[in-house]
């Protein structure tokens, strides 16, 4: 007897469907950052990460980061981005803003998350990914959930960033990787500086994630 005939066809299509219902449709990974430098993507780890880029995604597609500058880039080191009070390039206040307080978002595995009263989410240290090269990690005070809409791209291997490192404190999650632009990047890093801050402005266009 031969195996019952299972059309991979309308398997296919019911997989699309279910993934269709999910928030966040777990699909979405790739986010295209346009900056006034030039555009870079980086694949999110929406799998290993559901919380923080489920985070991640909810502020970047509702236009949150549009806008925003880069407000500390340091050579051999990362560039951060992501206080909303850097849409003024030279606000005495950039690194110091997040979301608003007691918003929600859908996590990439379909769970309703709360943020804190001060924007903050909760902190995904699950996962031992290093911070190396082009990862995208997210920024903290060093408090419980500190992190919420800032980040950084490491321009070198900051593994003394990661959470499961011991050789100091800091506890920098990543939660994805620049795939395309990463040359970009690491120019970002280089350009002309006072206190960190890039002399140059350089903007946020937009950020999407698909």
């Amino acid at each position: 007897e031969t195996a019952p005939h299972v059309s991979s066809s309308s398997l296919r299509v019911s997989t699309d469907f279910f993934t269709l219902l999910l928030p966040n449709n777990p699909t979405m990974s790739i986010a295209t950052f346009e900056t006034s430098m030039g555009t870079f993507k980086a694949e999110l780890y929406t799998d290993k990460m559901p919380i923080t880029c489920g985070n991640f995604i909810d502020l970047a597609n509702s236009g949150f980061y549009d806008g925003i500058h880069f407000h500390r880039v340091i050579p051999n080191f990362m560039n951060q981005f992501g206080c909303p009070h850097a849409k003024d390039p030279n606000s005495p206040r950039a690194g110091t803003g997040g979301p608003s307080g007691g918003t929600t978002f859908q996590s990439c595995d379909g769970k309703t998350i709360s943020r804190t009263s001060d924007g903050g989410i909760p902190d995904e240290l699950t996962e031992r990914i290093t911070n190396d090269v082009g990862t995208l990690s997210m920024a903290n005070t060093g408090q419980p959930q500190s992190g919420g809409s800032q980040f950084f791209i490491n321009v070198a291997h900051n593994s003394f960033l990661d959470w499961f490192d011991r050789s100091t404190p800091s506890a920098h999650p990543v939660f994805g990787k620049v795939t395309e632009g990463v040359d970009l990047v690491k120019k970002i890093s280089q350009v002309p500086t006072r206190s960190d801050n890039p002399i140059q402005p350089i903007k946020m266009i937009k950020v999407r994630v698909a």
